[in-house]
């Protein structure tokens, strides 16, 4: 099942306090970046982060999927309409990701 456009939509208003968020569709599920590092993806509706540390740390509880089949598996990130969350879910896990791959 893909996305919806109005559920990226709402992300993308609920991290709209952070500048230099933006996203990639890809194959009908959309990934997220911040600050041009990918912090997750919505896949099938549900917003998905990498599982970091810090991550892990402010959401404890929350529960490991794969955001698809084949993949690694992600946080999910209940919490989405709390928008000073999400704000500092992003940049809490900015620094442990690694800088996006050089082009050849």
């Amino acid at each position: 099942m893909a996305s919806s456009k109005e559920y990226l939509d709402f992300i993308l208003e609920q991290l709209s306090d952070l500048s230099g968020v933006s996203y990639r569709a890809m194959m009908g599920e959309y990934i997220i970046y911040y600050q041009g590092k990918i912090i997750g993806g919505i896949y099938d509706d549900r917003f998905l982060v990498k599982p970091t540390v810090s991550a892990k740390k402010l959401m404890p509880e929350a529960p490991l999927e794969l955001p698809y089949e084949g993949a690694k598996e992600m946080i999910l990130v209940d919490n989405v309409d709390n928008k000073g969350f999400l704000c500092e879910l992003l940049k809490a896990i900015f620094d442990e990701l690694p800088l996006p791959k050089k082009k050849k």
